[in-house]
C-alpha cells in the first residue's frame, strides 16, 4: 500500500467518502494509470470501515471509469483515468487547492422561490416547484476563477431550506449531503454581459467557458447549476484516440 495516508474525503455515506479519498489522487495526476490500488483489506484498515463498504466505494470508482478491478489481480488505476475529469462532478475548491493556490469563496445571493415556466422546462420539473436559488463566487488567489449560479429542488432536498450557504459553495454542500445518480454537461462559449462582468471584475464581452450541469436522482432532478469561468481562468482538456473502424 502507499506510505501516503488514507483519509476520508468530506461528509455523507462512508463509502463516499472514502471514494472521493481514492479518486482525488487519480483524478490530480498523483496516481498514474496502472497504478495498484491497495487492497480491499488494507482499504478497510486504512479507512475503519468495513469490507462491503470498502467494495460499494471501488465499484462505484469502476463504474466511472477511473479504476479497474481484475480478480485475483487487484484493482488499477484506468489507463485514461485522469482524462475522464473532464466529465466528473468535482468540488472547485479542491481544484483551486491542487494548483497550489489559495481558495475563496463570497456568496452573492440566497433566495427561496417556485420554478416558473422556463426553470420548470429546463429542470424537467412541475412549474411552482419550490426552489433555492443562490448566486456565488469562487476565487484562486483573491481572482474570480468561477461564478456559480445554482437552483436547488427542495422537494428532493429540503435540508437545502435551512441552508444559508454563508461558508460553503452549494456545490461542494451537495456532494456531501445528496447523492446523485446521473448528471449532464452542456459547455458553451459565452460573451460576459454587463452583470457578469462585473461580478467576475472582468471587461464586459469578455470570452467565458459556461458549463451548465444539471444531476438526477434517480428520475428527478436535483439541481441545475450555471458554472461561468473567464476563458483565460479555466480549461477543460482531454486526449483521445481514433477507435477502430471509424
Amino acid at each position: 500500500m502507499s506510505r501516503q495516508r488514507l483519509t476520508r474525503s468530506g461528509n455523507g455515506p462512508v463509502y463516499e467518502q472514502i471514494r472521493r479519498a481514492i479518486a482525488e489522487p487519480i483524478v490530480s495526476g498523483r496516481w498514474r494509470p496502472g497504478r495498484r490500488i491497495p487492497s480491499e483489506m488494507e482499504l478497510t484498515k486504512a479507512f475503519s470501515a468495513s469490507r462491503m463498504t470498502v467494495n460499494r466505494a471501488l465499484t462505484s470508482l469502476a463504474a466511472e471509469g477511473l479504476i479497474v478491478r481484475w480478480r485475483r489481480r487487484g484493482s488499477f488505476v484506468a489507463e485514461r483515468a485522469v482524462e475522464l475529469s473532464v466529465f466528473q462532478i468535482w468540488d472547485i475548491a479542491a481544484e483551486v487547492a491542487r494548483s497550489g493556490r489559495t481558495y475563496s469563496y463570497a456568496l452573492i445571493g440566497r433566495e427561496h422561490t417556485v420554478a416558473d415556466d422556463e426553470q420548470a422546462a429546463a429542470m424537467d420539473v412541475p412549474a411552482g416547484t419550490p426552489l433555492v436559488a443562490v448566486s456565488c463566487r469562487h476565487s484562486a488567489d483573491g481572482v474570480v476563477v468561477q461564478l456559480e449560479q445554482r437552483l436547488i429542488n427542495l422537494t428532493v432536498v429540503p435540508q437545502a431550506a435551512e441552508e444559508t450557504f454563508s461558508n460553503i459553495g452549494p456545490g461542494r454542500w451537495l456532494l456531501d449531503h445528496v447523492p446523485w445518480s446521473e448528471a449532464e454537461h452542456v459547455i458553451r462559449a459565452e460573451a460576459a454581459d454587463a452583470k457578469t462582468a462585473g461580478l467576475m471584475g472582468v471587461a464586459q464581452g469578455t470570452a467565458c467557458l459556461v458549463i451548465e450541469r444539471r444531476t438526477w436522482q434517480a428520475q428527478t432532478t436535483i439541481t441545475l447549476a450555471r458554472l461561468i469561468h473567464p476563458g483565460d481562468r479555466h480549461a477543460l482538456t482531454g486526449r483521445f484516440r481514433p477507435i477502430s473502424g471509424t
